[in-house]
């Protein structure tokens, strides 16, 4: 911040100086070429005018001397065709304060600039080779001239640079009377030569001459002050940092503080550079929530170098380096080794990223919180066992959270439900209700709707997009979103209405996990479709739960810290009747929150739209189905019409052929009948059944 701040008034100066050699050069075509003393007068009054649109990073809104200037630009236009001045009265009024300014002054800021680079190089290399010194105790003569010489160099560069940023400091004061002392001198001049009685200088000008003199009389009082506090600050700083040059200061006298869960300072990185070699690079380094951050030097901001929660910290022997400590990531892929440059620095470093991987950062009082886990911050200045044997002794040996734990936690998380009654509260969650800390758990035993919706659960998901034997339910799907997530618990909910269950929820949550000092969390991918939500392992791919998207009924960012959200899900069994039950899930991200929930908003309408169509389409297919019954009835009727039709003229053509064979069976039926009535009544029964 210091370095930074440097370079705005150095670019301050930069412009200043740019400008005073424009004014200069202006002014001196004055003193030079009095034939063209009307131009040259043009000239200095546009650049006065032009003041206004100077962008002087410090001096930009100074509307008393924006304004001042102006006056004086739209005066000397006036006398710019109408005046001679003596070359003798512009030398020594207008010419002499501004040169002086422009040799002395400004070349003076170059001159402690370069002094303060060079006692900048000093401090750095004698630092260097301090952070090379061994650990042996036969090397304590070039320790102590090593030390000597960083106490040298640092010293150096301090009172250095104090007054190089006193002189920065006084330069605005005096660009204020070299802009004004020769545009003074260079007014009483024109008042003289024409005995002051031109009829351009009035006395309401003079008047304002007057007061011009008189602000700068103040001014310059105003920096004499000003110059006498610095110089008594700057012995003050002396004396009360003559025990800051040391490198490493006597810890009796200048403890650690073990409580802190934010830290900031210069540390030396170790990168490798091959195999068996490797190089040290000095950085400034600070903790951000639960990230540690890194700024080289130059950089406009701090980039990301490893997210500290839940990480394992310790005190590691690295190429006979002093103070070196090790910081390794959750899933222990990522690490890094640093270098503190006092025992101080070495100690504070290891707690508060010890403090921070328990995210105690999160929680209301950091401090007294820390205050309690100080003992395991200082077992881990020393080596310690791994990092996986580390959480597994973190996981909460209780899962369901007592009754205290609810009515213990005063605090709010989000800005609703601060403002809900007791009444309204157990109207959302029901009191004494269990909480789920782990992913992994038996809840699904006790939730038959649970088990049925994640079905899947423990089903590979193939990172290549291959489907095998079996195709994916989510292949088909248009939308693939996928985001980083923590599981922080889950709990059965009364309603699923309002988003104030999921406030209220989290509230819970974070409060139990505070009480029972649940740190540890659960890191999954959360793939978003069109057709569920899965959590999937990072390391396994493998698909730990599944919740169908028309089951998420709510889902909720919160107000205030937009890394955490939770969506309600609405399954078909509890855990004794066959009832519906919801139950509120709880996740971390990293600041992702409400891109989340607007991916999950967009599944959920692209389902929606999806099922307009499906229902549109089969209502089409049906349509479709009764035209083609209605055609098949059509075909089929106008077959048994024609049909009929052939029968008819069958049955025409057989009549006729009919009618002549009908005559002589007549006959034949009446010999038939006389035979029959001499055989008598069993001779007609013996015909009739003949017959």
């Amino acid at each position: 911040q210091t370095r930074s701040l440097l370079g705005v008034f150095e670019e301050d100066a930069a412009a200043i100086s740019n400008y005073i050699n424009q004014l200069f050069q202006a002014m001196h075509r004055i003193y030079d070429a009095q034939n063209e003393l009307s131009a040259a007068t043009h000239l200095t009054s546009k650049l006065l005018k032009e003041y206004e649109k100077q962008r002087f990073p410090l001096g930009g809104d100074d509307e008393v001397m924006t304004s001042t200037l102006q006056q004086f630009a739209k005066v000397i236009d006036e006398l710019s065709s109408c005046h001679a001045v003596l070359s003798t009265q512009l030398a020594d009024a207008m010419m002499f304060p501004i040169t002086q300014f422009k040799e002395r002054d400004l070349k003076e800021i170059l001159t402690l600039k370069e002094v303060f680079q060079i006692s900048s190089n000093d401090h750095d290399a004698a630092i260097t080779r301090y952070s090379r010194l061994s650990k042996r105790r036969e090397n304590e003569k070039i320790k102590a001239e090593v030390t000597e010489d960083v106490y040298t160099s640092r010293k150096k560069q301090h009172q250095t640079m104090m007054h190089y940023f006193c002189a920065l400091n006084t330069l605005q004061y005096k660009k204020k009377i070299s802009l004004l002392e020769p545009l003074l001198g260079y007014m009483q001049a024109q008042i003289s030569f024409f005995k002051m009685g031109s009829e351009n200088l009035t006395e309401q000008l003079e008047e304002f001459l007057t007061n011009i003199g008189t602000s700068v009389q103040n001014v310059r009082r105003e920096m004499d002050c000003e110059v006498e506090n610095m110089q008594q600050t700057i012995e003050d700083l002396e004396v009360a940092s003559d025990p800051l040059y040391l490198p490493d200061p006597d810890p009796t006298k200048f403890p650690a503080h073990r409580n802190l869960t934010r830290k900031a300072g210069y540390l030396n990185a170790r990168n490798k550079t091959g195999l068996v070699s490797s190089s040290w690079e000095r950085q400034f380094y600070f903790t951000q929530g639960g990230n540690l951050m890194s700024q080289a030097r130059g950089d406009v901001a701090g980039g990301l170098v490893m997210d500290i929660d839940n990480c394992s910290v310790m005190a590691v022997d690295c190429e006979d380096r002093r103070y070196c400590f090790q910081i390794t990531s959750f899933d222990g892929k990522k690490s890094s080794i640093l270098q503190a440059e006092s025992k101080k620095d070495y100690e504070e470093w290891i707690c508060t990223i010890n403090n921070i991987s328990k995210q105690i950062y999160l929680s209301e009082n950091p401090e007294e919180i820390a205050a309690r886990v100080n003992q395991s911050a200082l077992e881990a200045v020393t080596p310690s066992p791994s990092f996986q044997q580390r959480h597994e002794s973190m996981r909460p040996a209780v899962q369901s959270r007592p009754p205290a734990a609810r009515t213990s936690s005063t605090g709010s998380l989000g800005s609703d439900s601060a403002a809900l009654s007791a009444l309204s509260l157990d109207s959302l969650v029901a009191p004494d209700t269990p909480i789920q800390f782990d992913i992994i758990s038996p809840v699904s035993e006790d939730l038959p709707g649970q088990a049925k919706s994640s079905g899947q659960s423990g089903r590979r998901t193939n990172p290549f997009g291959e489907s095998g034997g079996s195709k994916p339910e989510t292949e088909d799907s248009i939308l693939h979103q996928l985001f980083i997530v923590r599981f922080l618990g889950s709990m059965e909910v009364k309603s699923d209405e309002s988003p104030d269950v999921v406030y209220e929820t989290m509230r819970q949550i974070l409060a139990a996990r505070a009480i029972h000092n649940v740190f540890r969390m659960t890191e999954s991918h959360l793939l978003v479709t069109c057709d569920c939500l899965k959590l999937i392992d990072p390391q396994t791919q493998v698909t730990r739960l599944r919740f169908p998207l028309p089951n998420v009924v709510l889902y909720a960012t919160h107000q205030e810290n937009k890394r955490l959200f939770g969506f309600v899900l609405r399954t078909s069994g509890g855990r004794v009747d066959s009832r519906q039950t919801s139950i509120c899930y709880i996740f971390e991200s990293n600041n992702e929150g409400e891109k989340i929930c607007d991916s999950v908003g967009l599944a959920k309408q692209i389902a929606f739209h999806a099922e307009l169509d499906r229902k549109a389409s089969e209502k089409q297919k049906e349509i479709d189905r009764v035209k083609e019954k209605q055609q098949k009835e059509l075909n089929k009727q106008k077959q048994i019409e024609k049909d009929l039709e052939e029968q008819s003229r069958l049955i025409a053509a057989s009549s006729r052929s009919n009618q002549s064979s009908a005559e002589g069976q007549f006959v034949v039926l009446s010999s038939s009948q006389s035979e029959d009535s001499d055989l008598g009544e069993d001779g007609k029964k013996k015909r009739e059944s003949e017959a």
